[in-house]
């Protein structure tokens, strides 16, 4: 049984309240563009989406993001940083915190007409802290149209990757959309959710039926699998990057691209494998030029305080995924600069 308990008001009237200034407009039509020349090989940058698990509370995830901007001022000749501004939260048994979205307050119950200021404000504010624009997960598809005019890249995960509406929305999308593989790995699947988000599309959004032109910028993310036995199976090694390559060029898809997150299955969630993953990442981009031509970018978890806490008790510190500390994401961050 279903219970209304608050009307949510369109997506235009959170806008009207906190639009972007034609200043940080500029900002991302530079920034979204700076992505895509990325993904479709104009660029020789490297793109790292990098940032907490979830953005649990504004005043550390704001930190943060300040910390990155000052460090992207050292490495932009090089890469393309992204933070991770992820205010939705996909829950493997469907309970539990579900993201700044829904739940403004950790540790509170839902809230979704708050948690939408939230989210707008926290992302206007960290554009303005740190002149980068950022990463969001689109969990729920119709949530994309209150945060779309803020975010410059977008990510399908892998739960919802084969999901119709999420495939056909990203279609829709004026800017690139990762899609990672399915929880079971399966590569077929990916190719397919690609091809669906570049390929136009006619659907029912919100109250309209809409037509989108598809997606060029639509591309893989590599996660990891899960198999039947419940054990993770990383997909980062260099053979089957280069068998997803051979793939992806047979599909005849447009701009192929890959990016490598270095967490989830692909670390079997130890956080501080994302080193290790980076670098060999990175020899391998520096080995072979098809390699390098193929993966054009990491996804690294990443907070102030490594770890993560089950309450909302330490400044800085994941209360879902463990992450990476500050001090390491620099080292790395640089390290990555380094060699590309």
């Amino acid at each position: 049984m279903f219970v209304k308990q608050n009307l949510i008001p369109e997506p235009e009237e959170f806008i009207a309240e906190k639009p972007l200034t034609p200043a940080l407009q500029a900002i991302k039509s530079a920034r979204d563009q700076e992505i895509c020349d990325v993904i479709s090989n104009k660029s020789d940058k490297m793109l790292v989406v990098v940032g907490p698990c979830s953005a649990h509370e504004p005043t550390s995830t704001l930190e943060y993001i300040a910390r990155l901007g000052k460090l992207n001022e050292k490495v932009k000749e090089k890469i393309v940083i992204v933070p991770r501004i992820y205010t939705n939260k996909p829950r493997t048994k469907g309970v539990g915190y579900q993201g700044m979205f829904v739940q403004p307050d950790p540790e509170g119950a839902a809230d979704i007409v708050r948690g939408i200021r939230s989210t707008r404000a926290l992302h206007l504010a960290a554009m303005n802290e740190s002149g980068l624009t950022a990463a969001d997960e689109m969990l729920y598809p119709e949530n994309t149209a209150y945060v779309e005019d803020l975010l410059s890249y977008h990510v399908i995960g892998a739960r919802s990757v084969e999901n119709q509406l999420h495939r056909q929305v990203a279609s829709g999308i004026d800017a690139p959309v990762g899609l990672k593989n399915p929880m079971s790995g399966n590569v077929i699947a990916l190719l397919n959710s690609i091809f669906a988000a570049q390929s136009p599309q006619i659907f029912k959004y919100r109250n309209y039926q809409v037509s989108s032109s598809g997606n060029p910028f639509a591309h893989a993310i590599l996660r990891g699998g899960v198999n039947g036995l419940d054990t993770d199976v990383p997909n980062f090694h260099y053979e089957t990057v280069m068998q997803l390559a051979e793939m992806y060029q047979n599909s005849k898809l447009k701009n192929p691209a890959i990016i490598i997150d270095c967490n989830h299955s692909n670390s079997g969630k130890n956080f501080k494998q994302q080193i290790s993953i980076a670098q060999e990442v990175m020899q391998n981009r520096c080995a072979d030029k098809d390699f390098k031509g193929i993966v054009k970018g990491l996804m690294i978890e990443s907070f102030l305080v490594e770890g993560n806490q089950s309450h909302n008790e330490v400044f800085g510190k994941s209360i879902t995924d463990p992450c990476l500390g500050w001090e390491d994401t620099e080292r790395l961050l640089l390290d990555i600069a380094g060699q590309v």
